[in-house]
């Protein structure tokens, strides 16, 4: 028996039709603020990722699946969303074809970690990038489509949390103070934390070690460090969600996990499932594109896991609506009946009708049971006398109730 890899999990048809109803929800929010869906492939060169997500974050050094392929060139099964679309808008010069390019996508994204709750080796993303404006419309109408598609799922306990981490020369003087704050503390901080303090201080803020974590709540808050600028810019996106209705809470120790960040950063965070965590997050990138080697377009996104946020519903008792079931079962009781059947099936499905017949040569009992556990909400018996006379018996199965009808006219009724 060859089992599925570590981290891995099948999405079984029991439970596929909660993720179409996830999908199907997103798609008609994100149309509704006229976002259009683009697919990237699974892999993508190392360089993106190394130059895009950050040599200094936890996905680049220990959880990218990258490898050589047959080439000799270094390849990485993406951990992430957003650096793909980046360097798809650049290579297919969508800046050409009118700004905003507002995009949003449903795709898997790979990462080697210990798997727990919610978080698997292949997990799944829905996001959203918008690229060309750098007006704080730009990050509020983001934020106000996330709030949008959690409250259309019926979610009420999860809240939105928001900050903003300034621009490079904000973050200079914040660096310092950084490494002031946590100079003394650093024998009794995690190898990671310490590897951060050179490189990129703010790294150790998101760090999940409990040594840490009881340092990093009282470390400076980067809002107090905002250029004019920075600080005015922060103001008007919270002005706009405001206005929207949104509610958030301002939270100095939201820095997000990758370098590309700037400005406003947000989650969307829920203790539902146990333990506070992360349903979604993003904020604004204007660099990313400078960083990968192009011209910088300013940007602002999110990506959410659709596992933890079906296990998110799940604790708050959100029951998803499942696909229609059945809507009749024809039933053979021989080869020359199963074929009348299997030609009336057909027809009614070519009219948009949910129809099954016996694919197992089952007897007529069996029949009856099996279409029972479809949940079909009628059954018809083809026979030699249905034959004869065209006409059947549909029963309905929630009560039992016969009617008579010919077999011409089951669409009609059905209908």
């Amino acid at each position: 028996m060859i089992n599925i890899a570590k981290g891995m999990k099948d999405v079984l048809p029991s439970q596929s039709y909660k993720w179409q109803y996830i999908e199907a929800t997103a798609r008609e929010v994100a149309h509704s603020f006229g976002f259009k869906e683009i697919r990237t492939p699974v892999l993508e060169h190392t360089e993106l990722f190394l130059r895009g997500v950050g040599d200094t974050t936890d996905i680049v050094k220990k959880e990218m699946y990258t490898f050589i392929d047959k080439g000799n060139r270094s390849v990485t099964l993406k951990p992430e969303g957003t650096a793909g679309v980046a360097r798809s808008f650049v290579e297919n010069g969508m800046a050409n074809e009118g700004l905003p390019a507002k995009m949003y996508y449903f795709s898997p994204a790979f990462r080697y970690e210990r798997p727990q709750a919610g978080r698997l080796r292949e997990h799944h993303q829905f996001g959203v990038e918008l690229y060309g404006s750098d007006s704080p419309q730009a990050d509020a109408e983001v934020i106000t489509l996330v709030d949008i598609f959690y409250k259309r799922l019926g979610l009420k306990e999860v809240k939105l949390q928001i900050n903003s981490i300034g621009c490079a020369e904000c973050r200079k003087e914040y660096a310092l103070a950084l490494k002031d704050y946590f100079r003394p503390h650093l024998s009794e901080m995690c190898a990671d934390c310490n590897a951060r303090f050179e490189k990129n201080p703010m790294r150790m803020l998101d760090c999940k070690d409990e040594r840490c974590k009881r340092f990093t709540v009282n470390a400076p808050a980067i809002t107090d460090y905002l250029c004019d600028s920075c600080r005015a810019y922060f103001g008007e996106v919270k002005k706009l969600l405001d206005i929207s209705g949104v509610k958030y809470e301002v939270n100095p120790q939201i820095v997000r996990g990758l370098d590309y960040y700037s400005r406003t950063v947000f989650e969307f965070i829920s203790s539902a499932a146990g333990a506070q965590g992360t349903v979604c997050g993003g904020g604004r990138y204007d660099t990313l594109l400078q960083q990968i080697g192009e011209k910088p377009v300013p940007a602002v996104g999110f990506g959410g896991g659709i596992e933890r946020l079906l296990m998110v519903m799940e604790a708050e008792g959100i029951k998803i609506p499942e696909n229609k079931k059945t809507r009749i079962y024809i039933a053979g009781m021989d080869e020359k009946t199963r074929e009348v059947a299997f030609k009336v099936t057909n027809l009614l499905r070519n009219k948009g009708i949910n129809a099954e017949c016996d694919l197992m040569e089952r007897s007529v009992k069996a029949q009856f049971k099996y279409a029972d556990k479809l949940g079909a909400e009628y059954v018809a018996v083809i026979g030699e006398d249905e034959l004869n006379s065209g006409e059947v018996n549909l029963k309905k199965m929630s009560d039992g109730t016969q009617q008579a009808v010919k077999l011409e006219d089951i669409y009609s009724y059905l209908k």
